[in-house]
């Protein structure tokens, strides 16, 4: 046994159920509503959050029945992680893919689930319900916040 946490010695393929869902750090910004500029494929986050999202908690309301409520709900699968090009750079799901630790902030490193909102990097009170905004409006809510998020709070462990 070498003492260290599962994300410094398994691979996400090798992870159970538990410690998959455990890297999620509950900051809420995959809950953010992106535009895609279809010519170009970029991606814009908006601070438009989805109607699942608790804006305290910033996590699910529903997580369990989620993709059935809210249809284009993108489950995070190491497929799917694949195919997707707007995870924020502090996301932990990519940091462990791309052999990189986790930040101080982390639940699993600080043990305490509040220091990513402490830290400045959840979505907490940045966001409007998407049940407030009409699509059309949604282009009046971009943000560039969320990749540049953590940035101010580089030093992991």
């Amino acid at each position: 046994m070498t003492g260290l946490p599962y994300w410094k010695t398994k691979t996400l393929a090798e992870m159970t159920d538990a410690e998959w869902e455990g890297l999620c750090d509950g900051c809420g910004l995959c809950c953010l509503n992106k535009l895609e500029d279809w010519e170009t494929g970029a991606i814009a986050f908006t601070s438009v959050a989805c109607k699942l999202l608790d804006g305290t908690s910033c996590r699910c309301k529903d997580y369990d029945n989620r993709q059935s409520i809210v249809p284009d709900c993108i489950r995070l699968t190491l497929e799917s992680m694949e195919e997707i090009s707007w995870l924020p750079p502090t996301c932990a799901y990519q940091l462990v893919a791309d052999g990189d630790d986790l930040y101080w902030w982390h639940p699993l490193v600080s043990g305490d689930p509040e220091t990513v909102h402490q830290a400045g990097i959840s979505v907490r009170g940045r966001t409007v319900s998407e049940e407030d905004v009409a699509v059309e409006d949604f282009e009046d809510y971009l943000v560039e916040w969320p990749l540049t998020v953590g940035q101010d709070s580089d030093e992991r462990r």
